[in-house]
């Protein structure tokens, strides 16, 4: 049962006939005597919900079981939308992912997901899919459609040209190209559409492409690890690197990963996605003067993913001759707002900060971060381990902030026998 609000200026809602429902009661209560006390209570509760409703200015809130049905519904679907959206993770960027379903007659008739940028969106590929069984149909799609000439056709136009009864919009896109002008379109074409469904789930889905639109800047996110008694680890958790991992799961998400050269030194290689299809993120080393030379052996040997070293003026770079892709940017001062320009200048939506390695080399980074306000999301991984030795040591910009930090959203989730924590600052 849900709530509609109908306006019904010139009308009043009146109790149902008493007279008519006694008799009824009596009725019943001659076929069935056990039934009498809940019969009783149940028309004395329909009477109460019936006479209790006000008007409000015009408007009358009434119960409807088959707009229930419909919102549910709504809502099931669109989350298979977002569960199509993410076959596609990490292959859209600058794009965001969408997934699109069509409904017709309660039946799943069409399917469809953007896999990368410059393909088609997933509007078309579910209507292909739908065929004729489109017309009169219900498409669900988690992002709005899109109606200007890109890289590929706008969706509204195959949507009208289909003849869906009715689009269903996750959220409303936020790129001003598209922002509402999709949905304007189905409308003057006489297309019922209903925004919002599910609304909070489609948003974390592309929460780095909203970002991105909104502010111009890639998202940035903070991943570090701790012990149960909450001291920092130079370490991650066993198996979460590995495939179906979260810190596997997490690479391929992300445009880019900022690392310490320390870390990339010491374990000889670096981090890579084990998710099947994988892209792999840009790899950013940051060394400072405070660093020992940079080696990084055996880069050849990874798996595809670009390279490039941001590094100050006095420090020194030790790279194989085989290794002559790799890009080295010496600036003054490394601060994160030089790391995400370049990002930006990139097309690159998000940033995964990593702290591991030599927690040095990142200070400035994360100092910059937050003075600015550059870093929006915290990626927690809590290990099973009791640390009596004191840990590592925590950067310095965190456990030093003047200002008190809100984490909004906090979630936990469990990926082998480690906990991860993710909440948005």
């Amino acid at each position: 049962m849900q709530v509609q609000r109908l306006s019904l200026p010139s009308c009043t809602l009146s109790p149902p006939n008493v007279s008519q429902s006694k008799q009824l009661y009596t009725k019943l209560s001659r076929l069935n005597p056990r039934s009498k006390s809940v019969f009783r209570n149940s028309v004395n509760r329909v009477f109460k919900s019936l006479t209790g409703v006000r008007n409000h200015g015009g408007l009358v809130g009434v119960r409807c079981g088959v707009a229930q049905e419909e919102d549910r519904n709504d809502g099931f679907y669109m989350r298979r939308c977002v569960e199509l959206a993410r076959k596609a993770i990490g292959c859209t960027s600058p794009n965001p992912m969408v997934g699109c379903v069509i409904v017709k007659d309660g039946k799943v008739v069409g399917e469809g997901f953007h896999p990368k940028a410059g393909q088609p969106h997933a509007e078309v590929f579910a209507l292909r899919d739908a065929g004729d069984l489109a017309e009169n149909a219900t498409a669900y799609v988690s992002l709005e459609p899109c109606n200007h000439y890109g890289r590929t056709p706008p969706c509204t136009e195959a949507l009208i040209e289909a003849k869906v009864k009715r689009v269903v919009v996750g959220m409303v896109d936020p790129n001003p190209i598209v922002a509402s002008k999709g949905l304007d379109r189905l409308r003057d074409a006489g297309i019922d559409v209903t925004t919002g469904v599910e609304e909070e789930l489609c948003k974390r889905l592309n929460e780095a492409y909203i970002h991105h639109m909104l502010t111009g800047n890639p998202f940035v996110s903070v991943r570090y690890s701790i012990s149960v008694n909450g001291h920092f680890l130079d370490q991650l958790g066993e198996g979460v690197a590995e495939l179906g991992g979260y810190y596997s799961q997490l690479l391929q998400e992300y445009d880019a990963i900022i690392l310490s050269s320390a870390s990339v030194s010491e374990n000889a290689s670096l981090p890579a996605s084990q998710e099947t299809g994988a892209n792999q993120p840009l790899r950013i080393i940051i060394a400072s003067s405070s660093s020992s030379p940079i080696q990084i052996p055996g880069l050849t040997m990874e798996p595809s993913g670009k390279v490039i070293i941001f590094a100050d003026k006095v420090t020194t770079v030790e790279l194989e001759s085989a290794q002559k892709g790799i890009e080295i940017v010496v600036l003054d001062q490394i601060n994160l707002n030089a790391i995400t320009e370049y990002c930006r200048s990139q097309g690159f939506c998000s940033i995964l900060l990593d702290l591991r390695g030599n927690v040095g080399d990142f200070e400035e980074v994360l100092q910059d971060g937050i003075e600015h306000n550059l870093l929006q999301k915290l990626v927690i991984e809590v290990l099973p381990l009791w640390d009596q030795s004191g840990g590592g040591n925590f950067p310095i910009a965190l456990k030093s902030l003047s200002k008190r930090l809100e984490v909004k959203n906090l979630q936990p989730k469990i990926s082998n026998q480690n906990v991860v924590l993710e909440g948005f600052l």
